[in-house]
């Protein structure tokens, strides 16, 4: 009887991804591959391709609104409506099928256990018509006991109706402003200004830093240091120079008296583990990695079962972690080629703290460390895996302690300071060494160096071997890098919170490098390599843009309690109606009393004119300065005005000839010249890109007179 009833019910489970779907499979024991799911055991395994239906664009409630024109805002969904992506119409119709097979009893969510899945899932499963009941696995781990263990202990998909309304209102917020804002100030301004709920205020936030650099005055300091034995000491800071030098030539060839020695005994504790933005900054600062680099490669880890789930905001283990974690520290320390010679400990209590821990635990390796090829991974991903393998090892381990000794001395009425430190227990900071160590053109870590000082005692009479007046300057702010932004981007609006607010600062640990990408696509935000480092700097327009937004637009406090707001929802605080009347609100607002900026055709730069459309990717090419490019920036292809080429045959590549080559591959050219009769010639010009560089060849109808 028991076996009929296996053969006769189903349970249908969907996952994000086929990736994903096919882990959850093995374990189900669901290995018979059909076309879009895989059976067996009693169960089903589906997958999404991530987002297969989106909220629809603003033409399908009214075909008038294709034309973008300021009598039709606001535009205010009264029913909202969803689209499915064409390219993932087919998949949709999979799932729409198992959804409604009679044999189905019941749907586990396996989507990415966060907001985002929740969506992904919600929305399919709403799409299809369905109404069976549903369970949610909620995991943090693809290891195949993880899996075992989330199965064993599904949820009632109830439970998580709050995390999909928080969603739901997150898509339909952004959407919301990004429709209305974007086509309000496009259409006043007469070009296209992107404006997003949280990417403007992060772009206020990069424009308002350069205006504070570009403002800044250096202002020169002077300072005197002596050289005492064994070591020196400085006086404080003066304007003056002429002030610094007489203290100098006080001081020099005097005698120092000791005021006073201070020695105290300090410890700095590990650092806590990574949330997915500490991670993110960490892998910018240390490996020049982007947010949006670190996001994927860490994505692929979890997939491949090394890592846990990577968009987690907390940085601490659960209780229940405790007893298995000497074994995990052990297994990734005999993994790490830096650690040797290093002991390992494991404090546990270091890292467990359940109040801590939302809907996930701190990113960390998993066991399967222990088996996995690390050499056969890719660079960058094994580059974030030792990353999250070392703060492991570091967060467990003792701390790092040191003497500091402090000590005063006085010349010519004038005092000077010095400071030292011995290290006691080099602790967590030992393994922090030894992976800087191992890494090409890394910096040593000056905290944990031995500076110190000669045994002093009060009242002690010191010669002065000499005296020097250092010149210095005040520095101004420094351009943001991915890794500071994403600490301002962190903390926006923070100190205006309440205390206990789940979500602080613009977007969340899973939207933050999808949002600085975007700035970067349209133009706003570029990337400049100086040094060491990659400086975030705004565009022209991105400057003007903020100049014309409405505080309410760029205040990183409103998008930061709306991030709140969203938190409130998810644990049914709060009502989505509520929170969806009061962006409608300000939108109409907005749309009802904005005034366009007096001045304002003078702040962005004219559009550009496309003269047609990319060979290579499609995009649009446009005419500039020094030649025509692609618009799309990842796309490299060019026509330039000065080739070699062109500039052989005394002609420049104009619009018309440009338009034509984009067009049809080929155009007749008139008054070539001929370096070999030097006389002119006609020829048609034929466009020949392969995909790396772009040539031009010639091609005669009727070859009679001139050269080629």
């Amino acid at each position: 009887m028991a076996a009929r009833k296996e053969e006769t019910e189903m349970k249908l489970v969907i996952a994000e991804k086929p990736s994903v779907a096919n882990s959850l499979a093995a374990v189900l024991g669901a290995t018979t591959r059909k076309d879009g799911y895989l059976e067996g055991g009693g169960w089903l395994v589906s997958w999404c391709l991530g987002h297969l239906a989106g909220l629809a664009d603003a033409a399908t409630y009214n075909p008038d609104y294709a034309k973008w024109r300021y009598d039709d805002l606001p535009i205010l969904p009264e029913t909202w409506r969803f689209t499915i992506a064409k390219d993932k119409r087919d998949q949709f119709d999979v799932l729409r099928t198992l959804l409604r097979r009679e044999d189905v009893t019941e749907v586990v969510n396996a989507c990415d256990a966060g907001r985002e899945g929740e969506l992904i899932f919600r929305t399919v499963y709403c799409l299809a018509g369905c109404t069976k009941p549903i369970r949610r696995l909620w995991i943090s781990s693809m290891e195949d006991s993880a899996i075992r263990e989330g199965f064993a202990n599904l949820r009632p998909g109830t439970d998580y109706d709050g995390l999909h309304q928080a969603a739901l209102c997150r898509a339909k917020a952004d959407w919301l402003v990004g429709i209305n804002a974007t086509r309000l100030f496009s259409v006043l301004y007469h070009r296209t200004l992107n404006i997003g709920r949280v990417m403007s205020p992060t772009l206020a936030l990069i424009v308002q830093r350069e205006a504070e650099i570009d403002a800044f005055k250096p202002v020169p300091f002077y300072t005197v240091a002596l050289e005492l034995p064994g070591f020196s000491a400085a006086s404080s800071r003066m304007d003056n120079k002429g002030t610094a030098e007489q203290l100098r030539q006080a001081s020099e060839g005097g005698m120092a008296t000791v005021k006073q020695v201070e020695r105290k005994d300090k410890t700095e504790k590990p650092p806590a583990l990574y949330d997915l933005t500490t991670l993110q900054r960490d892998a910018n600062r240390l490996l020049g990695f982007t947010a949006q680099q670190t996001l994927d490669y860490l994505q692929n880890l979890y997939e491949k079962k090394l890592c846990t789930y990577p968009r987690t905001d907390s940085r601490y283990l659960t209780s229940d972690m405790a007893e298995g974690l000497p074994v995990l520290v052990n297994l990734v320390a005999n993994a790490m080629p830096f650690r040797k010679g290093i002991a390992i400990s494991c404090d546990a209590a270091a890292v467990i703290n359940d109040k801590k821990v939302t809907d996930h635990h701190a990113v960390i390796p998993t066991r399967n460390i222990r088996e996995a090829d690390l050499s056969a991974l890719p660079v960058g991903e094994r580059a974030i895996l030792e990353l999250v393998a070392l703060r492991l090892l570091c967060a467990v381990a003792p701390p790092y302690t040191y003497a500091e000794t402090a000590v005063t001395v006085e010349c010519d009425g004038a005092e000077f300071t010095a400071k030292g430190r011995t290290v006691k227990q080099p602790g967590w900071r030992a393994l922090d060494a030894a992976y800087r160590a191992s890494m090409k053109n890394a910096e040593p870590d000056k905290e944990t160096e031995d500076k110190a000082l000669p045994e002093l005692a009060e009242g002690q009479e010191l010669p002065v071997a000499g005296a020097a007046v250092k010149e210095g300057k005040t520095t101004p702010p420094k351009h943001f890098t991915e890794d500071t932004l994403l600490s301002a981007m962190e903390t926006a609006g923070a100190k205006d919170m309440p205390e206990d607010a789940e979500r602080k600062g613009l977007g969340t640990p899973a939207t933050r490098a999808g949002i600085l990408e975007k700035l970067v696509s349209t133009g706003f935000l570029e990337r400049k390599k100086s040094k060491k480092t990659v400086q975030l700097l705004p565009s022209h327009d991105a400057i003007s843009l903020i100049t014309v937004l409405p505080e309410q637009l760029q205040s990183p406090l409103l998008t930061a309690e709306w991030e709140y707001r969203l938190g409130e929802i998810e644990r049914g605080e709060l009502a989505p109606e509520d929170f969806m009347a009061e962006i409608t609100a300000m939108l109409k607002e907005l749309v009802g009393t904005y005034q366009v900026i007096k001045g304002s055709e003078y702040l962005f730069t004219p559009p550009r004119e496309v003269v047609g459309k990319c060979p290579r990717c499609g995009g649009e090419i446009a005419e500039m300065q020094k030649g025509f490019f692609c618009q799309d920036k990842s796309c490299k292809f060019a026509i330039w005005k000065n080739s070699k080429w062109w500039a052989a045959k005394r002609k420049q590549p104009t619009k018309a000839i440009v338009a034509a080559l984009l067009k049809d591959g080929r155009t007749h050219v008139a008054g070539l010249y001929s370096e070999k009769s030097g006389k002119t010639y006609d020829a048609t010009v034929v466009l020949e890109d392969t995909g790396q560089y772009v040539n031009f060849k010639l091609d005669f109808d009727r070859q009679k007179g001139g050269g080629k």
